[in-house]
């Protein structure tokens, strides 16, 4: 999960004042040293840091907490609101040209990821906003990235503007926007050289794309993973480009956060789009106030909801619901179930999304084991579709040939088994209660 170990400390130091009937500026003091400690550990940068205590310092001892009902509680809303404006405060949407096509030109240093964010992003426009985005290979000295880019365009079933590695990058992208404007696609988005660090020809490169193309967009793709150098990075690329925005990539990674902490701050432009994973459908829009939420243990119920709208099928999710309320909801339905909700991403982020899990009996400090799932997938593939179907007609051959067929013991068999039995239980209660309500229930037992 992003932001993990700085996650850990803020909950653990927050917990401390949450419950507090009166709080005293020795609490606050106590407080807001452990919340330095935690973000200086976290890599972000210490000026950034030095101004966010101060300004939480003054507003946990000044008047709206001290005089509240909840001062404990009051705190946590003043720590929350100050991280969520040091991301950004909020959503900085992706720009739209008045006259199509919108050019966004990816700018960063070579293995930022710049190429593989290319095509995330041209899916997101695709699949989340219907556009009809065109990839531009302007990176004429790595072949390899050019390749890569067509590779990534034949996988998305999408067009690729390249004229190999012969020719100006300014006169490819002159080029494409053309035929981007022949073909009417509504977005052009093209991919830059980099290179393994700062050097003024690169800059004069970008510098003559931008004066030529006049993006509408000019993103910095960097490493999440970098810490500090991303945001020296970004630094730099802003001063000589004027950048609109960053997208952050490797933030699923073993990440302090500081550079998604620390770059607003320092560039003035916000971070726009953020990778969660290696697939090409795992960029996401960066939320200021959602990953404050998830940073603090308070979750990220709308990204969950996102998700869900986007990898749960309503119709079968409809269906889902019938069955579960008339009680006839089967072993094939949750073999079902659970690949819709495994397409959401890795279990360990969605739970990191529900308000109070890390909170919740045996959930605490532990990962998900997903190999769990596995061993629950195969010991459903070596049912028959007679026991699908009727769990009740289980005896002891039946479990011991699917215990053998699964690579599992009886007793996981009979777990699997006794938990499915009360999860029917349960979610024929649940469902009786949102009667005429709309909503899609996911439910999984942990084995």
């Amino acid at each position: 999960m992003a932001f993990e170990g700085l996650a850990e400390r803020l909950q653990g130091t927050i917990k401390k004042i949450t419950g507090k009937g009166k709080v005293s500026e020795q609490d606050v003091k106590e407080m807001t040293r452990e919340v330095r400690l935690a973000l200086l550990e976290a890599d972000v940068n210490f000026k950034v840091v030095k101004d966010l205590i101060k300004r939480i310092k003054e507003r946990a001892v000044g008047q709206e907490v001290m005089e509240s009902l909840t001062p404990g509680q009051q705190v946590i809303k003043v720590v929350k609101e100050e991280l969520t404006e040091l991301m950004g405060g909020e959503h900085s949407k992706i720009a739209t040209a008045d006259r199509p096509p919108t050019v966004v030109m990816m700018a960063g240093l070579q293995g930022a990821g710049k190429t593989t964010t290319t095509g995330k992003l041209a899916n997101l426009l695709r699949k989340k906003y219907n556009r009809s985005p065109l990839l531009v290979a302007c990176d004429v000295y790595r072949p390899a990235a050019i390749k890569q880019l067509e590779t990534l365009g034949q996988q998305l079933n999408m067009p690729v503007f390249s004229m190999g590695t012969d020719t100006n990058p300014v006169e490819i992208a002159e080029k494409a926007l053309e035929k981007a404007k022949e073909e009417h696609h509504d977005y052009v988005i093209i991919d830059t050289a980099g290179r393994l660090h700062l050097d003024s020809e690169l800059m004069d490169e970008l510098e003559q794309l931008k004066n030529t193309v006049n993006p509408h967009e000019i993103f910095l793709v960097v490493d999440a993973m970098t810490g500090q150098d991303a945001v020296n990075v970004a630094e730099s690329f802003n001063e000589q480009l004027d950048i609109t925005g960053v997208v952050l990539t490797k933030l699923d990674g073993d990440t302090r956060g500081g550079a998604a902490l620390s770059i607003k701050a320092v560039t003035d432009k916000p971070i726009k789009f953020a990778g969660m994973g290696e697939k090409l459908d795992e960029l996401e829009a960066f939320h200021p106030e959602r990953m404050a939420s998830r940073i603090l243990g308070m979750g990220d119920v709308l990204s969950l909801i996102e998700k869900a709208q986007t990898n749960v099928d309503e119709k079968k999710a409809k269906e889902l619901e019938d069955k579960m309320r008339t009680m006839s909801f089967t072993f094939d339905d949750f073999l079902e179930q659970m690949g819709q909700v495994k397409s959401m991403g890795p279990l360990d982020d969605l739970m990191a999304m529900i308000p109070g899990a890390n909170k919740m009996k045996g959930l605490k400090n532990a990962q998900i084991d997903e190999k769990q799932l596995v061993h629950v997938e195969a010991i459903i593939q070596s049912m028959t579709k007679k026991e699908r179907q009727d769990p009740s007609i289980m005896n002891a051959s039946r479990k011991k040939r699917i215990a053998k067929g699964s690579g599992t013991s009886v007793s996981q068999v009979n777990r699997l088994l006794k938990q499915f039995d009360e999860m029917k239980k349960m979610m024929k209660q649940m469902t009786n209660m949102q009667k005429g309500k709309k909503g899609k229930g996911m439910n999984l037992p942990f084995m």
